[in-house]
């Protein structure tokens, strides 16, 4: 994509084929959609990486994998990871408020996905090339 096109199409309607939008995308994460009560963000996780253990108190999260393999943990406590499933291309997940979560790619290649934020969790137009980006700006909000 250009560097000069709009990368968060939100709060404007928006249509597009959100599955060869996932597997185009490379960077770690993409802000595609940001409005007043949803988000929505592309991911990229590379070989043997992960999302990273976390748990958001105040948002429900949507996950729909469109490539890849992985693994989902979720838990009601970070040290109790009490819900373990494969995924793989086509499935989806859902992360209530206040869930402990991960997701390692477990596959041979990138694990491409989308995922649903409502409310919003990031800027609109946040784009991380890398998991080490991402967790860099996290940190010094």
């Amino acid at each position: 994509m250009p560097h000069h096109e709009k990368q968060d199409m939100g709060p404007e309607p928006y249509i597009l084929n959100i599955k060869q939008k996932a597997k185009q995308n490379t960077n770690y994460r993409t802000t595609i959609w940001t409005g007043e009560y949803l988000q929505l963000t592309l991911m990229s996780i590379v070989t043997g990486g992960d999302i990273g253990l976390e748990m958001h108190p105040d948002l429900d999260q949507f996950i729909r994998v469109e490539e890849g393999q992985g693994l989902v943990q979720m838990g009601e406590k970070e040290d109790n990871l009490s819900i373990q499933k494969r995924i793989y291309s086509g499935y989806a997940f859902i992360i209530p408020a206040g869930t402990w979560h991960n997701l390692i790619n477990t596959g041979m290649k990138p694990l491409k996905l989308y995922s649903i934020y409502a409310p919003p969790q990031h800027p609109p137009g946040t784009i991380h090339r890398t998991k080490e980006i991402a967790m860099q700006e996290e940190h010094h909000d």
